[in-house]
């Protein structure tokens, strides 16, 4: 899957760079969400590069979605030096209540300074992040209603709106925003895992294969539950593709002549995985050892 053949930059994220730049001085602080289940694949450098100077705080959203082990690892590893970091999920509500506080932390010296000239005025956030982390059902849960656009596809939320909320804090939606090109292969392929880029513009089955992979390779024990598959063989002995055909077959995807229906299972798999029904599964994984050293 080289980088250079995915065309997915459309201009509504040009706009959005230019956006952040140009309302980044409105701000007190910038909160940029991340995909639990891909903390570091979904953490896009532009809005490191575009914030710069800026106190940011990290919000690894869809917590419940990713590994609970892997949830406190990232977090720890997020939190260390000057960066700023919660575990947060819109269904569950995790993390919500923690939010206000830590935004108020983090800003302290400098309300402690409005304080003093006796000047009173409610926080303002950037909210940022890449397509499909879920921003807006993160705002609208802390709102208490729905206020912005929701929908389980990237690019629904195509330009800013600011949004009031009950927490002392006025959020700044923006548009998701993906960097022009991935110079890690496993980015992208985990990036369209998730649904952070668009179905169509890589090959699905091709994709689903490497979901096979990932999950022999972290989490056998989910899949080979999820499909009723037993001990899955080592790969020299059944490749990606067969375990994903096996999968198919599972799952009775069959068509004329008894060959695997690989479009229906790509999708089954892809479907299941977004929905999480594979289980709590986190693409990136980091060790207690990368922690330490962090």
């Amino acid at each position: 899957m080289p980088s250079e053949t995915i065309q997915w930059f459309p201009g509504h994220m040009a706009k959005t760079r230019r956006m952040i730049t140009e309302n980044l001085k409105n701000v007190d602080i910038v909160i940029e969400i991340l995909d639990a289940r891909i903390p570091y694949s979904s953490r896009n450098p532009e809005i490191t590069r575009l914030t710069e100077g800026k106190p940011t705080l990290l919000l690894l959203n869809k917590a419940s979605l990713a590994d609970p082990i892997q949830n406190k690892r990232w977090e720890t590893h997020y939190t260390q030096g000057n960066t700023h970091c919660l575990l947060t999920d819109c269904i569950t509500g995790e993390g919500l209540n923690r939010l206000s506080p830590k935004i108020r932390e983090i800003l302290a010296d400098k309300l402690k300074r409005y304080e003093e000239r006796g000047m009173t005025r409610r926080i303002r956030a950037m909210v940022l992040g890449i397509p499909n982390v879920g921003k807006s059902s993160l705002i609208n849960r802390i709102c208490g209603n729905k206020k912005a656009k929701v929908e389980n596809r990237p690019g629904v939320t195509l330009d800013k709106q600011w949004v009031a909320t009950g927490i002392g804090v006025d959020l700044l939606d923006m548009p998701g925003i993906l960097w022009p090109k991935f110079e890690e292969k496993r980015v992208g392929e985990n990036l369209a895992l998730t649904g952070a880029i668009r179905d169509g513009i890589l090959d699905i089955e091709s994709l689903a294969v490497v979901l096979c992979k990932r999950m022999r390779t972290l989490y056998p024990d989910l899949l080979s539950t999820r499909y009723k598959l037993g001990e899955i063989p080592p790969a020299d002995e059944l490749s990606d593709y067969d375990l994903f055909e096996r999968i198919g077959r599972k799952r009775g995807f069959l068509i004329s002549g008894g060959e695997v229906n690989t479009e229906r299972t790509a999708i089954t798999l892809l479907d299941e995985l977004r929905n999480n029904k594979l289980g709590r599964i986190t693409l990136d994984r980091i060790t207690r050892e990368e922690v330490r050293r962090a």
